[in-house]
Parts: C-alpha cells; sequence; structure tokens
C-alpha cells in the first residue's frame, strides 16, 4: 500500500478543492507546494489590517448558484462590486464599456445618440473580416475607444502590437447601452472578508500539506508516494517540454505602503496609455470598504514570461492551442495522473470554473 492515496500538486483553488472534497470523503491526501505559502494566486496577506492581493486582483464571481453556494461555506463573501475605472492622461473612463463610457468620451445621453456615434465610427470597418485585434476593435467600437482606452493598455499586456494579435482576444467585446458600471454579468460576486487565504486553510484541514516543495525532486526521492497525482503546474513543464514550449505572459508587482488613507478612490484602475510601463494600480482597502489610516497600492506591470518566471496568462493563438493538445493527448494517455487548472488545462479560467472542474474531477475519481 501507498502512503497516499493522491499527491496534489498546487494549493491554488483546484489543488485546494480536490483535497477537500478527497479528504472529506476518507482518502488521504499530500499536497505539495513550490512557494512559501498555500493559496497559488489568490494568496492574500495582512498589511497594515488590510488583506492585501499579492498577486493581483481576485474578484469572485459566478452565475453557478451551487458553486456560490459550495464558497460561502468556507467565508462570508462581502457586496462588492467590480467597477473599474480606465485613465489616460487626466481624464478617466468607467469600465466596461457602458452609458457612462459614452458620456465621459463623447458628451451623448442617450442609448440611441450612443449607437449612432458607435455606427459612424466604426466606418469602413463594419463590414471587414478582421485580421487581427486592431481590426476587430475598430470594427466593434470604431477609433475614440480603440485609440484611448484599448490599443495602450493592450499592446503592454501583451507585448506586441494590436496588428499582430489574434481578433479573438477581444471577439465579444461588451457593449452596454445603460448606465452600469457593475464589470461582470454574473448574479453573485464578492470578496472574502478576511481573505482568500483562509478560505484555502479551510479546504485543507486533514490534508498533509509540504511547502517549499518541488515537485520534481520530490517524486524523485518518493516516487511511491501515492496511487494518484492530481497536477496543476505547467502541462509542458511536467512532459519536460518534449514538444517545445508553450507561451505564457508574466507579471511583475510592486507594492508600497502610502501613509495616506485613500489614494485612487476605486480598488482598480486601469491605465491606457502605452507611455505609462503598468497596466493598472490596485488599491486593496477598496475590496473590503476598509477604513484604515494607510492604504497600500500595487502597480501591475505585464513582462515576457521565460522559464523560472510565473506564468500568469497563456497566449491562446492557434500555435500554442495546437501545441498544448499534443501535451494534453500524453495526459490522456495517462490513468496515474490527471491535469487541472490553468496551467495543467493552459486555459485562463475564472475562479467559479476552476472551482466547478475540480469537484467534477473529484466526483469522478473518489
Amino acid at each position: 500500500m501507498k502512503e497516499y492515496d493522491y499527491l496534489i500538486v498546487g494549493s491554488g483553488l483546484f489543488g485546494a478543492v480536490f483535497a477537500h472534497e478527497a479528504t472529506r470523503h476518507g482518502k488521504k491526501c499530500l499536497l505539495i507546494e513550490k512557494r512559501p505559502h498555500i493559496a497559488g494566486n489568490i494568496y492574500t496577506e495582512d498589511v497594515e489590517g488590510i488583506q492585501v492581493h499579492k498577486y493581483g486582483a481576485h474578484i469572485f464571481h459566478t452565475s453557478n448558484k451551487a458553486i456560490w453556494d459550495y464558497v460561502n461555506e468556507f467565508s462570508e463573501f462581502n457586496n462588492y462590486v467590480n467597477s473599474p475605472l480606465a485613465r489616460i492622461g487626466d481624464e478617466l473612463y468607467s469600465l466596461p464599456f457602458n452609458m457612462n463610457t459614452f458620456y465621459q468620451m463623447w458628451g451623448v445621453i442617450s442609448p440611441a445618440e450612443a449607437l449612432a456615434e458607435i455606427e459612424r465610427q466604426r466606418g469602413v470597418y463594419a463590414d471587414i473580416v478582421p485580421r487581427n485585434l486592431e481590426e476587430q476593435a475598430l470594427c466593434l467600437v470604431g477609433r475614440d475607444i480603440y485609440d484611448k482606452l484599448i490599443k495602450g493598455y493592450t499592446e503592454k499586456q501583451w507585448g506586441r502590437s494590436c496588428a499582430e494579435l489574434p481578433a479573438s482576444i477581444i471577439k465579444r467585446l461588451p457593449l452596454r447601452f445603460t448606465y452600469d458600471n457593475n464589470y461582470f454579468y454574473d448574479r453573485y460576486q464578492g470578496i472574502p472578508i478576511g481573505g482568500y487565504t483562509n478560505i484555502i486553510e479551510k479546504m485543507l484541514d486533514g490534508c498533509d500539506v509540504l511547502l517549499n516543495t518541488d515537485y520534481f525532486d520530490y517524486v524523485a526521492q518518493n516516487p511511491d508516494i501515492a496511487n494518484t497525482t492530481v497536477y496543476t503546474g505547467m502541462i509542458d513543464e511536467f512532459f519536460g517540454y518534449c514538444y517545445g514550449t508553450l507561451e505564457y505572459r508574466s507579471l511583475r508587482f510592486e507594492s508600497e505602503i502610502l501613509p495616506i488613507n485613500n489614494f485612487q478612490g476605486n480598488a482598480v484602475v486601469n491605465y491606457s496609455a502605452a507611455d505609462i510601463p503598468y497596466t493598472r494600480i490596485i488599491e486593496h482597502k477598496h475590496f473590503e470598504f476598509g477604513a484604515q489610516p494607510n492604504t497600500v497600492i500595487t502597480r501591475e506591470y505585464p513582462a515576457v514570461w521565460d522559464k523560472g518566471l510565473e506564468p500568469y496568462y497563456p497566449i491562446n493563438n492557434e500555435g500554442n492551442d495546437a501545441l498544448y493538445s499534443r501535451y494534453k493527448a500524453l495526459a490522456d494517455a495517462r490513468s496515474d495522473i490527471h491535469f487541472g487548472g490553468r496551467l495543467g488545462c493552459y486555459a485562463y479560467y475564472d475562479m467559479d470554473r476552476v472551482i466547478a472542474d475540480a469537484l467534477q474531477l473529484s466526483s469522478a475519481l473518489i
């Protein structure tokens, strides 16, 4: 008999949900994590009494009531509604694109006026088949919104010209002809009171956890540690990059404590101008309506990914997706290991989707 039923690699949402379900059903689990803390990219830490989202803003949102009820078993959520702003120079615009944005951009008041202006600006692009992201954006919203709010931000985020990016990235750019700054359509959304780390701690109760532990080193020394592995790391790394390396974008974060109680008046402000090196500033206290005397802000810088850096965004273009399908075929041929999460599946999933997938896998295996 092996020591554990399951070896779970990674303590983000997928790994933690699976560990919780397996442990709850009487299975013996070992979870290993390469970082010095649990919770993966949703890790939050207390700084100045503020729950700081260490790896970027994470707003939980879902239209799936079963998933909402599930995550609320581990924490009470507040009523935070994501309403980011876009800043370019000294101008501010509401996101997502809605009647507030159109009023700020053109001074139009009625939906009919806004639609007419968008149709006018779409011009010759209205009838083309877009070949790239730039043409797709111009086809959807016209020149003003593209130039001010899309072009600079997108090129910083992806590290290449919009004319070089696939149109599919913004295939369904939302336009709302109502005065509604709620970024998500989902019925349920909020931030866990006390942060996400507390949720993961509760999920991992009863599961053995090793931090600062590299999977490859560990299994080399403990090859028979578990019957089955649930792996949430990079699928191409697991297979030794045998078919080549999948592409990602990385991020760099710079945080600072400021001796003021309010820096920008909003949790998330995007910086759309190309000459501003960061894409957004997060002021963490506004996620929980904080009244602390100081504040903590984080500037988020997109970065070129290379081995050794944290991969945040898969680049799901035609070539990478074809490469991933080859790795998935290798994974599907293995009965002793199951892949999950954004790195294991090479997809950028919202948190509710990650939870749903982990619950589905646990239901199938346990």
